[in-house]
């Protein structure tokens, strides 16, 4: 939508509409001081209810004239943008940004930037409530509207949300050698429906093929372009806290872990293996034994739960890894579905995404050591939780922990043999 200069030169030339709104950036002080967090919450949150749009900024409503952004603030005008998707919509929207130049009044290019909000599959409440765009202005859903709005994206939402087509993505933009692996080795159907009955696309509104959610998290060498915060964010810290209690670095390792959701997770156990420490040990009998903090089969559930059942509907949530001395925590967006609870976990079964699992299902595990334990990724058994905790409870003589945070991320602690004791 408006991806070209030429497509927004003739927009601007004929104002805005509902898909197009244009916004001068004040400052004052070397601060931003228009438009304030709330008005640009308001707008973008208005585009997503409705049918999407654009919204330009450095660009005069009224003369419709290119004014720019100061290059040196460019950085501060995005972080407002970004504060006002995350911090003043729920949910929290997660638009394109982009920096691109345009022509002013004497053909002097200036610096603006283009931010772009698809249509929401969810409805989005802001500062001014629930908008809605009517014209070249957003309005107040009147109440009869905003029932029928909120009855048909929660029937849309039915559809589960890794089979959704996402908005702006093209399967171009899936690596064939990624997708291929899960399709026959013979087969007469086209690309599209193959990889439809995989899960891997589906047809917009307007009949457009895109990659699905799990399309681009098993088939995208950079699923994060799109699919913001699908990526795991691992830190080994010294010490048993974030907060450094002397001098020297305080963090000994850090990583933002990319690629397919497969490569996400062996990398996220070689991160945790490469880490901890490990203790050897003379046998009385002879011979040597090794004994590590952490358990890696329980690891590797840990991570392919963490990573496989978070809701990737909450844009920017990213599954965050922690390893400290002590132990190590893991951090997966979403709350716990169908009423299971922390402590229900060990004896029940429900998966958020079931194309995403049922791929990991077909995906080797890739790891000597890991596939004495399991062949492939994912089962459906439903054993994981139960085998993360006696795994590590064996181990370390301390049983692992979860706890929900805000209702809207689920915490695993896993706590660290202590080798210099080991036997």
């Amino acid at each position: 939508m408006l991806d070209t200069r030429s497509e927004l030169l003739e927009k601007i030339r004929l104002g805005e509409d509902s898909f197009f709104e244009l916004k001068e950036v004040k400052f004052a002080g070397g601060k931003v001081r228009g438009p304030s967090q709330e008005d640009l919450a308001d707008e973008l949150a208005a585009f997503a209810n409705s049918a999407g749009g654009v919204l330009l900024l450095g660009v005069e409503n009224k003369s419709r004239t290119v004014l720019g952004i100061p290059v040196e603030q460019l950085d501060a005008v995005e972080a407002l943008v970004r504060q006002a998707c995350e911090d003043s919509v729920k949910p929290a929207l997660a638009p394109i940004i982009e920096r691109m130049t345009l022509p002013d009044l004497s053909g002097i290019e200036q610096p603006v930037i283009r931010v772009a909000v698809a249509r929401s599959l969810f409805v989005h409440q802001s500062p001014g409530g629930y908008l809605h765009r009517v014209g070249s202005s957003k309005r107040p859903m009147p109440p009869d509207h905003l029932a029928r709005l909120f009855q048909q994206r929660s029937q849309s939402r039915l559809i589960r949300f890794d089979e959704t087509p996402v908005p702006r993505a093209t399967l171009s933009e899936l690596d064939e050698s990624l997708w291929r692996r899960f399709a026959p080795a013979q087969s007469a159907d086209a690309p599209e429906v193959l990889m439809a009955k995989l899960a891997m696309a589906a047809q917009d509104d307007q009949d457009v093929w895109r990659p699905t959610v799990a399309g681009l998290l098993m088939g995208s060498r950079h699923p994060e372009r799109h699919l913001p915060g699908a990526i795991v964010q691992a830190v080994a810290y010294a010490g048993t806290d974030v907060v450094p209690t002397g001098e020297g670095a305080y963090q000994r390792d850090a990583q933002d872990i990319t690629g397919p959701l497969d490569e996400q997770i062996r990398a996220t156990c070689a991160f945790v293996r490469k880490n901890m420490q490990v203790a050897a040990y003379k046998r009385a009998e002879g011979g040597r034994v090794d004994v590590p903090q952490f358990d890696m089969t329980a690891v590797f559930e840990a991570v392919t739960n963490a990573v496989a059942h978070r809701d990737y509907s909450m844009a920017g949530s990213k599954v965050r890894l922690r390893l400290f001395d002590d132990r190590l925590e893991l951090y997966s967006p979403g709350m716990l579905p169908n009423t299971m609870t922390p402590e229900s976990l060990p004896y029940r079964q429900a998966a958020r995404n079931e194309a995403l699992t049922s791929l990991l299902a077909r995906c080797p595990t890739g790891d000597d050591e890991l596939a004495n334990h399991r062949s492939h990724i994912m089962d459906k058994r439903g054993e994981g939780v139960s085998i993360i905790l006696s795994r590590s409870e064996r181990l370390s003589g301390k049983r692992p922990e979860y706890h929900l945070n805000d209702d809207s991320e689920l915490v695993l602690t896993i706590f660290a043999a202590r080798v210099e004791q080991a036997v």
